[in-house]
């Protein structure tokens, strides 16, 4: 599938992982069948950690583009749902991978990397990543 990011399902026409623009880029990992409502509370708390902005997108990994609980999530915070391929993901850098991502999705990190590959080149990790019982949340600043 390339490195287009995805949008709620529909690839849209940014190629290579390029950058979706905006403040702030909240990349979220998740289980199957996550609740839209775990998945809200978690990123609540990063985003009270970031210490506010406005928030541009969320961002994941293309096996969970089509999740109900992320889609809804979006829908209900009022942005979209990107998703990027595992080797978009796996070349951005992360301080805290996986091996257990790696081993499921190919790629060792979903939201510290989803977040940093969405907020683009010069972005800065302001919050790492964070988990409740089914989801990882973490959140990159775009550069001033």
């Amino acid at each position: 599938m390339g490195g287009s990011p995805r949008h709620g399902g529909a690839v849209r026409g940014r190629g290579g992982g390029r950058a979706v623009s905006a403040a702030l880029c909240v990349g979220v990992g998740a289980c199957r069948d996550v609740a839209a409502d775990e998945v809200l509370a978690l990123v609540s708390g990063v985003l009270a950690e970031a210490g506010g902005g406005t928030v541009a997108v969320l961002a994941t990994v293309e096996a969970r583009a089509a999740e109900p609980g992320l889609l809804e999530a979006a829908a209900r915070l009022g942005v979209p749902l990107t998703a990027y391929a595992p080797a978009v993901l796996a070349a951005q850098p992360v301080p805290h991978p996986s091996e257990v991502a790696r081993r499921a999705l190919g790629t060792p990190g979903v939201a510290e990397a989803a977040a940093l590959v969405a907020a683009g080149p010069g972005a800065v990790l302001a919050v790492p990543k964070r988990k409740s019982a089914h989801v990882t949340a973490a959140v990159a600043r775009r550069p001033a």
